[in-house]
């Protein structure tokens, strides 16, 4: 049964919000190796996917609740990932992700992918996310309560460094 978009949320709090918001520690699985013995590109995807689930979900109430009590969810438009260190089997990492930007029907979202290990950033992505009726298959705004928990993790994380990876464009470089 489908419920107003403006009902009170399933999931997720008013904040304050981490800044930036850690999701738990994970490690490089055995399938996620490929032939040059290293963590696979999709995988670096998958683990984001699969951290940015839970921000949405556990910290802005947007995620996969709130997709079946409105009928509404986010679709990613853009992801760039950066890939700076390699990841090896069995090594534990954690994501941590930043709300850079938002709007009432889109955000803005960067997140860094850290070796528990060595401390080292791994990877980054950078993702625009739109809330979507999955009913007319078109943008619509999200509810007011989930614009307003936008709004405060913005603030909570506008202290953070800006990554150098932010707002990169993809080319070869000129000497």
């Amino acid at each position: 049964m489908r419920i107003s978009a403006e009902s009170t949320p399933a999931t997720g709090h008013d904040g304050p919000y981490p800044a930036p918001v850690g999701i738990s520690r994970q490690p490089v699985l055995p399938e996620w190796i490929d032939y040059n013995g290293h963590m696979n590109v999709a995988y670096y995807g998958i683990a984001f996917d699969k951290a940015s689930d839970i921000v949405l979900s556990e910290h802005l109430g947007v995620g996969v609740e709130h997709v079946q009590a409105t009928g509404q969810g986010p679709y990613v438009l853009q992801s760039h990932q950066h890939y700076l260190n390699e990841m090896r089997l069995g090594e534990t990492f954690c994501v941590r992700f930043r709300l850079i930007d938002h709007d009432t029907k889109r955000m803005h979202l960067f997140g860094d992918m850290v070796s528990e290990g060595s401390g080292a950033i791994c990877a980054t992505q950078e993702i625009i996310v739109m809330n979507v009726d999955h009913q007319t298959g078109r943008s619509a705004p999200y509810p007011g309560w989930a614009v307003r928990r936008f709004a405060r993790m913005k603030a909570d994380h506008a202290g953070l460094l800006v990554p150098p990876q932010l707002g990169a464009t993809l080319g070869i470089r000129k000497l």
